[in-house]
């Protein structure tokens, strides 16, 4: 996931030669955006809320930092697609870079394997950490990225045909699966506080959406439901507070898949007009797909269980990201301003790991020893912006300390 790619160099009219700059710039945003937490725009938000009830403004800050309940998408909602989409994009670079260094197929396939392997298990180091003991989940990104990572790897390399259908396979047979599920789904008046779902939560979300796609009364529950409880759990698994399920990580191939088909292209000897275009219609493509699905009630647009719907329209946002940052640092070279995103972007998987795990500790250290209003510098109502900033500027001097010194981290 934290691998800087590095174009091979092939004959004329194969592909390019070109660091490809602008993923790097994509990853580190995405990474400071979540490292430092949408810069507290959401908790700022709701103060200034309080101030101001009738502010349409913080209204709108709030409701895009923040993810959708259920159906929808919101700015917030773009980090996990994201990763999954850089994961696939990278992967077309960092194995045609092992390629050329005389890498065999085995031997990269091993890798692969063993980064699956780490990831996930890192997935879980991090969501046990602080806990009583081990947390036996897999619905974060870590986790869902190594379950579909080798998966992804054996179709490097293979024609744009063969990706496509396997996408195509992928996204249908999840779709045939959910909505064939014999499941009830949730009285939508009751609720069902059994599985965290209340009343009033279902009657505001869940009245449009069909009973294949409720929340913690779907295949991904009932699947949760007998696999996480066969690994040993403090407690007995009864349902994921925001409906995360496993089986997300099938439909998730299927993005870093588009991914994986984005960074072939980019590899390819085109103008970098020609690439942009590409990028741009499949993402205008995606994204009206997305929500043609969504619309016509065939399958909604939800994050949390990763819906078909929802891995098509984020692949449009991702690639229209995409197209933006390679035309402005691929191929206007204006790129000088990405280098704080480069720095955290080189040391990904390090930055990943503060985010989760030092937040609270950074923050105390730093009241400790700057003064106990350190974060209220611009104010009491400004305090979640100013923690979220200073604490993710503490994170980024130790990514450009490992920078300085070529120091990096990698799975």
């Amino acid at each position: 996931m934290n691998e800087i790619p590095q174009a091979e160099t092939q004959p004329s009219g194969t592909t390019v030669s070109e660091r490809l700059k602008s993923l790097d710039a994509y990853r580190g945003l995405i990474m400071i955006t979540l490292a430092f937490g949408g810069f507290g725009l959401a908790s700022t938000a709701g103060l200034q809320i309080e101030i101001n009830p009738e502010s349409q403004f913080w209204k709108t800050i709030q409701n895009q930092c923040t993810h959708a309940q259920w159906t929808g998408c919101r700015c917030w909602d773009m980090i996990q697609p994201s990763f999954m989409f850089m994961v696939g994009v990278s992967l077309a670079y960092s194995y045609a870079k092992r390629r050329k260094m005389g890498h065999s197929y085995v031997r990269m396939l091993s890798h692969a394997c063993r980064r699956s392997i780490v990831l996930v298990f890192l997935g879980v180091f991090l969501s046990s950490n602080g806990g009583r003991s081990i947390n036996w989940t897999f619905a974060n990104v870590l986790c869902q990225i190594g379950l579909g990572y080798c998966f992804l790897f054996l179709f490097w390399r293979r024609s744009l045909r063969t990706q496509a259908i396997a996408a195509a396979v992928l996204l249908i047979g999840t779709w045939l699966v959910y909505v064939l599920y014999p499941g009830t789904g949730i009285d939508v008046q009751a609720g069902a506080p059994d599985v965290g779902v209340a009343a009033d939560w279902a009657q505001e979300h869940l009245p449009d959406v069909g009973k294949a796609w409720h929340k913690n009364a779907n295949l991904g529950h009932a699947v949760d439901l007998w696999l996480l409880n066969q690994f040993p759990q403090t407690e007995t698994f009864v349902f994921n507070r925001g409906g995360y399920p496993t089986i997300n990580f099938i439909p998730s191939i299927a993005t870093m898949l588009f991914g994986l088909m984005c960074g072939e292209l980019l590899r390819l000897d085109r103008t970098g007009k020609q690439k942009i275009k590409v990028l741009l219609i499949a993402g205008i493509c995606a994204l009206a797909a997305g929500q043609l699905l969504h619309l016509a009630g065939i399958c909604p647009i939800v994050k949390r269980i990763w819906t078909p719907s929802w891995a098509i329209f984020s692949t449009g946002w991702c690639c229209l990201i995409l197209a933006i940052l390679y035309g402005i640092v691929d191929v206007l070279k204006f790129h000088r301003w990405t280098f704080p995103l480069a720095v955290v972007g080189s040391n990904s998987i390090v930055m990943y790991c503060m985010s989760h795990q030092l937040k609270p500790w950074v923050g105390t250290t730093l009241r400790m020893y700057m003064g106990r209003d350190i974060f209220q510098i611009l104010g009491e109502s400004w305090e979640p912006l100013a923690r979220s900033t200073i604490i993710g500027l503490a994170f980024w001097l130790i990514c450009y300390w490992l920078y300085r010194r070529k120091m990096f981290l990698r799975v």
